[in-house]
């Protein structure tokens, strides 16, 4: 999310297989309302227990997600020696790594765990301080190596970003501890190796991979999966459809076209550019085509800047494609717009900045994860979809 969530200020805030569950505690939105701080526009989306894992070999870790009502997946992972658990958001739309620490004051660290270097025989002392920008909210870290595992898995001399301030809001409110960012390296504060690439530079997993299933239907019991070093057939259907990354920052894939029912737009004549986000709840549209969009469908604007649809006229709504590669992703009405309390939403928000390049910018978040399977290559540079099972 650093750098790609400044577009974001709506964003919502990733043998013997030993099985870590990606817990799902209360919302943001949930917790601030709790606490009578006003929450404004809330996009909520919600996740069946029927698929469970078994996967053999070597190098392949396993994780089930769950998620209740909204879009933020964590799981557990530890810190140091002895091992200091912590939950943290898997996020495909940043790079660094950190949690709070005992050297954070601020209020939002002091309603969350905290790391204790005091405590770590593997501790490294901190070398620089940075901020991390992610939009509507900042987080200043010191870097140190530590010991890190993600199930029976052990990451020797991982970087890791201990906070000393977190902004009020978000992070009082999130149920995560930190941020585990999955992109690349180059996006990273001071070009330290994601968790995911020291995995494969340390020879930890069967294949240089990881890969996402969401649930259509997701409940607080399971969300679905995140696989390191592996894939899962049994998570998708057909085959999975290759796109190459374009900016080796984020997980980022060039768009030849886009769709609304049986009418292709311009909007894409000169290429658009995708940036694959499980970090992002919504849908993320390109500014200047969020007006057309919203007519299309049918949506209008509310005072909380939420966009309504009639409940009654979900199936008579457009099916919205994407092509990507040569290949067509579709997504129905019914993976585009909540249901919540008796009304519906379309599940968009708008970005006004464009790529690196000049193109257009969408991000997929979990709106369209939730329909396909995600499958990000590191080893080739590329990222997969398939129908999700």
């Amino acid at each position: 999310m650093k750098g790609l969530t400044i577009l974001l200020v709506y964003l919502h805030l990733s043998d013997g297989l030993d099985r870590i569950t990606l817990k799902r505690g209360k919302s943001i939105g949930e917790n601030m309302k709790e606490k009578g701080a006003p929450v404004g526009s809330l996009k909520k989306h919600c996740v069946d227990p029927t698929l469970k894992y078994q996967l053999d070999g070597y190098g392949v870790v396993y994780e089930s997600l769950s998620n209740n009502l909204n879009s933020f997946y964590f799981g557990e992972i530890s810190i140091g020696t002895p091992p200091q658990n912590f939950q943290v958001l898997m996020d495909t739309g940043s790079s660094n790594f950190w949690v709070p620490s005992t050297y954070c004051k601020s209020m939002a660290c002091d309603n969350h765990k905290k790391f204790d270097p005091s405590v770590s025989s593997t501790y490294e002392k901190p070398g620089q301080t940075y901020t991390l920008f992610y939009g509507i909210g900042d987080v200043t870290v010191k870097l140190t190596h530590e010991t890190v595992r993600v199930q029976n898995i052990m990451i020797h001399n991982q970087t890791v970003g201990l906070a000393e301030y977190e902004a009020f809001f978000p992070f009082y409110f999130a149920s995560f501890d930190g941020i585990l960012g999955m992109a690349y390296r180059s996006l990273a504060t001071g070009e330290s190796y994601p968790v995911t690439q020291q995995m494969v530079r340390q020879g930890q997993l069967s294949e240089p991979i990881f890969s996402f299933y969401f649930s259509r239907q997701p409940t607080i019991q399971y969300g679905g999966e995140v696989i390191f070093g592996g894939i899962d057939d049994r998570l998708f259907t057909g085959e999975i459809s290759w796109a190459p990354v374009t900016h080796e920052k984020y997980w980022q894939i060039g768009m030849e076209k886009f769709s609304i029912g049986n009418k292709a737009t311009d909007w894409c004549s000169k290429g658009c550019q995708v940036v694959v986000d499980t970090g992002t709840s919504q849908l993320t549209i390109p500014g200047q085509y969020l007006k057309s969009f919203l007519q299309a469908v049918g949506a209008k604007q509310a005072g909380d800047g939420e966009f309504l649809v009639n409940c009654n006229n979900i199936q008579k709504m457009p099916t919205i494609t994407f092509v990507i590669n040569r290949s067509q992703f579709p997504l129905p009405p019914s993976a585009y717009v909540t249901k919540n309390n008796g009304y519906c939403t379309v599940a968009v928000v708008a970005t006004y900045l464009p790529a690196v390049n000049g193109q257009p910018l969408w991000i997929f978040g979990d709106v369209f994860l939730k329909e396909y399977y995600s499958v990000f290559d590191m080893g080739n540079n590329r990222i997969g979809f398939a129908p999700s099972a």
